[in-house]
């Protein structure tokens, strides 16, 4: 339920928050009557969401075991990897966020009212997708059941509470540390989502591997005990995972966690790092040169 819960804060502050800021603009620059557009878009793409997560969940069961494995081992890799990008593009872009999405308001104003719709589809409906397809597979992952779903709707009826706060000024945080760390919660719980999906496509035959086993500690925690469903319901941890699966998961987390933590703009290639000396040494050979002249001319 607590990975479910972070999925749905995490991907519906994100949608709230955009939302809050293209309403404050216009708002602020005297186009309130532009905000009906706006919550159409809004609107729009939530209702895409719903019916791409009713699709995957009942599009699916008329489907053999073999092929519901299959597509729900795909859909787990894809969910995964549109994640670890939202993730890394919020580490890069929290800070500009609102900048950049004046910019796109400012131009869909000059457009008309069909662009404005647009604007607010697009820049929610990517989180909306997003959103829906990673719930999917992490609740089949950790398992059918109330709990997961709920941990959903929590998650998102408390971004949404929070979203509204932030529009009100009742609330500030720092942002950039926010998703920082759930982006780093959240990595952990895709590692697991990622060898659900490796599991799922050995079951369907299409990865090798299913049995053999990297180890089995079934017996020191059981699948279904309350630490075996709590550790399943917030890591996807499985008792019994094959060796495939403890390999991709491991240099998964390993690969990406650390890339995760590695400050914004830290690093710098050679060639820059060559050049920003060079130039200062320049400049200071320049200075030293004005110096001596100004000293010989004295």
């Amino acid at each position: 339920m607590f990975s479910n819960y972070l999925i749905g804060l995490r991907e519906g502050l994100e949608a709230s928050l955009v939302v809050c800021i293209l309403i404050a603009y216009l708002v602020k620059t005297g186009n309130k009557d532009k905000l009906g557009p706006l919550w159409l878009g809004v609107g729009l793409a939530a209702g895409l969401s719903l019916a791409f997560g009713a699709g995957l969940e009942f599009g699916t069961r008329q489907l053999t075991f073999e092929a519901q494995e299959a597509i729900g081992g795909s859909l787990s890799i894809v969910a995964v990897g549109l994640v670890t990008w939202m993730v890394f593009w919020m580490k890069r872009t929290a800070r500009h966020l609102k900048t950049e999405l004046h910019g796109k308001l400012d131009a869909a104003l000059a457009m008309g009212t069909g662009a404005l719709v647009a604007t607010a589809f697009l820049a929610v409906g990517r989180e909306g997708l997003e959103t829906s397809l990673f719930v999917w597979r992490s609740v089949k992952a950790a398992g059918d059941g109330a709990g997961p779903l709920t941990g959903v709707l929590l998650g998102i009826a408390t971004s949404i509470v929070l979203g509204w706060l932030f529009y009100r000024g009742a609330l500030r945080i720092d942002l950039a540390k926010f998703f920082k760390w759930t982006g780093g919660l959240l990595v952990v719980v895709a590692a697991g989502v990622l060898a659900y999906g490796v599991h799922d496509l050995q079951e369907a035959d299409f990865l090798p591997g299913l049995s053999n086993k990297a180890f089995d500690i079934s017996e020191t925690i059981p699948p279904d005990s309350w630490y075996g469903t709590l550790l399943k319901g917030t890591f996807n941890f499985q008792p019994d995972p094959t060796v495939f699966q403890l390999v991709v998961w491991a240099l998964y987390l390993l690969v990406v966690l650390t890339l995760f933590l590695v400050p914004v703009g830290s690093g710098r290639s050679p060639a820059t790092v060559s050049a920003t000396t060079t130039a200062a040494a320049t400049a200071a050979k320049g200075r030293d040169g004005g110096d001596a002249g100004r000293q010989a001319r004295d």
